[in-house]
C-alpha cells in the first residue's frame, strides 16, 4: 500500500516513545493568551491520560506545539487522541472568539522513536523550543512547557545528559 502523498504518515503499529508536532490553520497565532495556553495545555494532559500516553516532554506555542510521549496502551490511540484534542480545542477557542465553525488546526505529524539517541535529542528540542522560537532566553521561564517540571522532576546526571544532545540535526517541522 503507498502512502498518500499529499498529508504526513501515521504509521501507528509498534508500541513506544512518539514525538507529535500540530500546527494551527495558516500557521495563525491563535493562542495567543495565558487563558488560550492554558486550556490547551489542561486539554493536553487530560487527553493524555484518559488514552494512556505518558506525557515526557511538551512546548505548547501560540501557532503549534511539540510533545513526546510514551503509549502505555496500544499506538493506534494516538489519532483519536489528537482528534478529540484538536476537536475540543477548536470548539472552545471559537467559543471565546464567537467564530462558530472556523478551522483552526492544520494538520499534524507524527513520529515513532525508535532510537535511544533520537529520543534523547527530541527531549531536549521540545524542552528548548521556547528558546528556539525567542519566546524565552531560558527554556524554563516559559509556563507551557516541560523544562521547568524537567529540571524539578530529572535527576542532575539525567537532565546533563540530555541537554548535551545537540538538536541542530533534529528533523522536525518547526517553520513557525
Amino acid at each position: 500500500m503507498s502512502d498518500w502523498p499529499h498529508a504526513p504518515v501515521h504509521r501507528l503499529e509498534q508500541p513506544g516513545a512518539f514525538m507529535v508536532t500540530a500546527a494551527t490553520s495558516r500557521k495563525e497565532r491563535l493562542f495567543n493568551s495565558p487563558e488560550r495556553l492554558n486550556m490547551l495545555q489542561d486539554l493536553l494532559f487530560d487527553l493524555a491520560g484518559q488514552y494512556q500516553w505518558k506525557l515526557q516532554a511538551w512546548a505548547l506555542m501560540s501557532n503549534h506545539y511539540h510533545f513526546i510521549s510514551l503509549c502505555r496502551g496500544g499506538p493506534e490511540t494516538l489519532r483519536p487522541f489528537i482528534r478529540k484534542l484538536h476537536s475540543l480545542s477548536a470548539r472552545e477557542l471559537n467559543r471565546m472568539d464567537n467564530a462558530p465553525g472556523r478551522k483552526v488546526w492544520f494538520q499534524y505529524w507524527d513520529s515513532h522513536l525508535t532510537f535511544e539517541k533520537s529520543y534523547f535529542a527530541r527531549l531536549n528540542y521540545v524542552h528548548q523550543n521556547p528558546v528556539h522560537h525567542k519566546i524565552v532566553p531560558v527554556a524554563d521561564q516559559y509556563e507551557w512547557c516541560s523544562a521547568k517540571w524537567f529540571e524539578l522532576n530529572a535527576g542532575h546526571a539525567f537532565r546533563k545528559m540530555i541537554y548535551g544532545f545537540k538538536t541542530d540535526k533534529v528533523n522536525v517541522v518547526d517553520d513557525f
